[in-house]
């Protein structure tokens, strides 16, 4: 008899606590109190979430993923600031590509994000076109030649830093931390000697927003892949980054996805911080339905029937 096949599906919620205030025990106490966004659709997940507030929104940027062809786009969700009540949402980034991570944030006045794209084989920064966050445009290439996945920016101490891993044999995006640095957004850009920073697949790759914590420590989510993909996050803190050192401190709370939701217990892969008030996370459950098998064939029938085509 075949396996039943496994399939990830992924939920976003809303935390209404700052990030640095998180750890198992808040989370787990406000979990009644966390703001989900609506279901993807059969078939459709959402995940990755970053944000940013403008005016009286909370406009809350995902990951987009649907079976049906493996691929995500990027989406934009809009709540109401002060009683987070869903508004509606649009598909602001599509690309023949996959996409996902669709970090956003506000820098010399104007709006940018670097979504994952490493099956284009670069790290990309796009810029807001207009103030719907809608429209958006290829700025430049901060890293090219490399799949790099889940980059995550930061300024900090006089130099922008680039916390990202690399898609490649034997799960190594979930297992290595790679760091770049550059003296403006736009770069240039430049991979640290030393990397890998960080090699253990409790806690390496990217999993949101980097920030300064209350002691004044720059700190990183990163995913804990030990017991799966995606099944836990917890936090890095860097006591010294410079071109020269980094030095790495691991914190050993993990956050699951038990601590949030009664549905879905089986992962939590993103910490994001937003505006001071708001903490995004996603969570995940395991479906074992035999639906996969028949909707990956049909998949494979469809690019069969598009190759004979040509």
């Amino acid at each position: 008899m075949l396996k039943r096949p496994r399939t990830d599906f992924w939920q976003v919620g809303i935390v209404p606590l700052p990030v640095e205030d998180i750890d198992a025990g808040r989370l787990s106490a406000v979990r009644e109190r966390i703001t989900w966004l609506p279901e993807a659709g059969r078939w459709r997940y959402l995940a990755d979430p970053f944000g940013l507030v403008r005016g009286d929104a909370l406009h809350v940027f995902v990951e987009a993923f649907d079976y049906r062809v493996k691929r995500a786009s990027i989406e934009r969700h809009e709540f109401g600031l002060h009683d987070l009540v869903w508004r509606g949402q649009a598909t602001v980034l599509d690309r023949p590509f996959h996409l996902s991570y669709p970090q956003v944030f506000e820098h010399e006045g104007e709006t940018w994000m670097v979504p994952e794209s490493f099956q284009a084989g670069e790290v990309a920064l796009y810029r807001a076109t207009d103030d719907s966050l809608d429209h958006w445009e290829r700025e430049c290439a901060l890293l090219s030649g490399l799949p790099g996945a889940d980059a995550s920016l930061v300024e900090h101490g006089g130099r922008w830093w680039m916390f990202y891993t690399l898609v490649g044999p034997n799960a190594r995006d979930q297992r290595e931390l790679h760091v770049a640095h550059a003296p403006a957004l736009a770069g240039p850009w430049t991979p640290l000697a030393g990397n890998p920073v960080r090699v253990s697949r409790d806690g390496a790759r990217p999993a949101g927003r980097p920030f300064v914590d209350r002691e004044g420590v720059l700190t990183l989510p990163v995913q804990d892949s030990s017991t799966g993909y995606g099944g836990a996050t917890r936090l890095l803190r860097f006591a010294q980054l410079t071109p020269e050192c980094v030095a790495i401190e691991a914190g050993t709370e993990r956050l699951t996805g038990d601590l949030a939701s009664d549905t879905h217990t089986a992962g939590l892969h993103t910490l994001s911080g937003c505006d001071g008030r708001f903490t995004l996370i996603d969570v995940k459950r395991i479906d074992r339905s035999r639906g996969k098998q028949w909707l990956d064939f049909k998949r494979r029938i469809r690019r069969i029937g598009g190759l004979a085509a040509r």
